[in-house]
């Protein structure tokens, strides 16, 4: 057992505030929170935390792992005016250039600074056309190796040619299928759901196969619309239909789908997202970017979930750049409704994960972070989302716990941080070397 003594505990939803309170875990969950807790046995590790913060994990809702090694880049890359144009001349080409080791590193670096982040769990949305089959194995090794909780997808696109799409689709199934077979044997650490890149590069027959996938694996659609202005304007020109009404068509649209960005939606298709149930998630800082505009319909959509779509893990970051672009596109959302947006990461945990996510109490997974967080005013319910919009940060967090197990204990990991960077850093190079030879 797991004892946490003396902690103040912070949840977000509802927003609650409680100082002198102990936390109990055993195995992977919660089993007690309360006062004085004094668990009787041997087999207890107690850390006083004297009145230090604990606060659930932080999610993010959407991350491409795959860029963890774009950091800097130096390949050749010609000059960009369009949304298209970035795809095509910088990210196609570094997707293409992955392989087995790069795609290791990129996990583990990317699980490495989640972490370190506070970010217990990342819903990632993985792309590598040259190394399709097996590639999200690797990356749930990279993920367990580290002790950060996800969902993994493959990106299914017809932009590689019928055989790729082919091979991400199957790609999906047969990872939900390892997921289901370790399900059988309890709670698992990691998820499953199903890749597509975007409309605009999904033909019909790729759309009918990601249903087909839906369906025999039980997962929902994990995929980007609407992002620039070319994705509908593809939709309409090609099919004469708004994005949302073809994925709607093939049965994409539940309440376990993942939709992402959302930009340029029609008040017909946040409609169509809200009936269905679904999510969209908001990724601030890649959306300027790119430069493709704003979400300015946030108040329109049922779920919303925060994610970064790339740019690492730090949700402390994520919420601060979506909170003030918010405020600065004149948007009437204050810091508590971005507050509810992170939170929103654990309800789409709850509807593919079996389990209770982001509250501290009873019966809920034991994924927590610790903070030396001073406090220089009162930290109360009613200003919790105040404190991290405008000081609480990722610098702040001392020690993770993922799924009951301590991956992060005073600042430090249980394994050497230097030799994977290290490792990391010359499969980068060669990885912008590939780019420019392919």
């Amino acid at each position: 057992m797991l004892l946490l003594k003396n902690a103040c505990v912070v949840d977000f939803e509802p927003p609650s505030v409680k100082d002198g309170i102990d936390i109990a875990i055993e195995g992977t969950e919660i089993v007690e929170v309360g006062e004085k807790i004094s668990p009787q046995g041997k087999d207890v590790r107690t850390i006083d935390l004297e009145g230090d913060i604990v606060t659930p994990g932080l999610v993010c809702s959407h991350n491409h792992f795959y860029s963890a090694l774009a950091r800097g880049i130096t390949a050749s890359i010609k000059p960009s005016t369009d949304f298209v144009s970035i795809l095509q001349n910088l990210w196609w080409r570094l997707d293409r250039a992955i392989d087995e080791e790069i795609l290791y590193y990129s996990g583990l670096v990317g699980a490495i600074e989640a972490i370190r982040s506070g970010t217990t769990t990342v819903i990632d949305h993985h792309a590598s056309p040259s190394f399709i089959r097996g590639s999200l194995a690797v990356l749930k090794k990279a993920f367990e190796e580290v002790g950060l909780r996800g969902m993994l997808c493959y990106e299914v696109t017809d932009r590689n040619g019928r055989k790729g799409m082919t091979e991400g689709v199957e790609e999906n199934i047969s990872f939900s299928g390892i997921i289901d077979k370790e399900k059988e044997q309890g709670p698992t650490l990691l998820e499953a759901s199903i890749g597509g890149h975007a409309p605009f590069t999904l033909e019909d027959e790729s759309l009918e196969r990601l249903s087909e996938a839906c369906r025999s694996t039980g997962r929902g659609l994990h995929v980007h619309i609407a992002e620039d202005l070319y994705d509908p304007s593809f939709s309409h020109h090609h099919y004469e239909k708004d994005i949302t009404e073809r994925l709607e068509d093939f049965g994409l649209l539940d309440e376990k789908a993942i939709c992402v960005h959302g930009v340029h939606l029609t008040d017909e298709d946040i409609e169509r997202l809200n009936r269905h149930d679904c999510f969209l998630v908001h990724n601030a800082r890649s959306n300027m970017n790119n430069t493709v505009g704003y979400t300015g319909k946030l108040p329109c959509f049922r779920n919303v979930a925060l994610g970064t779509d790339g740019i690492g893990s730090d949700m402390f970051e994520e919420f601060k750049f979506a909170f003030f672009k918010h405020r600065d596109a004149g948007g009437p959302y204050w810091p508590g409704d971005f507050l509810r947006f992170q939170y929103n990461g654990n309800v789409l945990l709850e509807r593919n994960f079996s389990g209770r996510f982001g509250s501290i109490e009873k019966g809920c997974a034991a994924d927590l972070v610790i903070y030396d967080y001073p406090r220089p005013t009162p930290l109360i319910p009613e200003n919790i989302a105040g404190h991290i919009a405008f000081g609480l940060s990722s610098r702040d967090v001392r020690t993770v716990i993922v799924n009951g197990s301590v991956c992060y204990d005073e600042r430090r990991f249980p394994f050497e941080v230097g030799p994977i960077y290290e490792k990391a850093s010359q499969a980068a190079r060669r990885l912008w070397r590939r780019m420019d030879e392919l």
